[in-house]
């Protein structure tokens, strides 16, 4: 795939569960239930229907996803297996760093699977606490201050 071509044609939508729920059910299905093995009784819960959804396109096909939670922490980020490495992921991580930052949020946060840890630092986020286990996959919480 051309990059070139890919990065005039990425479109983010922001908005609620109900208005980006099918695509963003989508993405989370093929990444985590499928390809990571993520029970959906672990992936499906309440915060969904409260929390910020970012859905990213290429040519109208949902290909990136995340949430923000109302207590500032981002979740859920994925990117389908066929987009990565087109910085897709970056892209989509700023976006939600702008969306914050217009809101006023002090800081971000977030649980990462320990091999992404380097993805998150890149963005500025920085590892704070022990690695821990979340559904059989070693996670870390970072912090991400948005106060000058």
């Amino acid at each position: 795939m051309d990059k070139m071509a890919l990065d005039l044609q990425l479109n983010i939508q922001i908005g609620d569960w109900n208005s980006l729920q099918p695509d963003a059910r989508l993405i989370r299905t093929l990444v985590f239930v499928e390809e990571q093995h993520i029970p959906e009784t672990e992936e499906w819960d309440a915060e969904d229907e409260i929390s910020q959804h970012f859905v990213m396109y290429h040519d109208a096909q949902p290909i990136a996803t995340a949430r923000l939670l109302q207590n500032r922490s981002i979740g859920r980020v994925a990117v389908l297996k066929a987009y990565r490495g087109f910085n897709i992921g970056y892209k989509l991580m700023q976006a939600i760093i702008v969306h914050a930052q217009k809101q006023n949020l002090p800081d971000l946060k977030l649980s990462a699977q320990l091999y992404a840890t380097g993805f998150y630092e890149r963005l500025g986020f920085c590892q704070r606490g022990d690695i821990y286990d979340d559904c059989g996959i070693a996670h870390i919480e970072m912090f991400l201050s948005l106060e000058d």
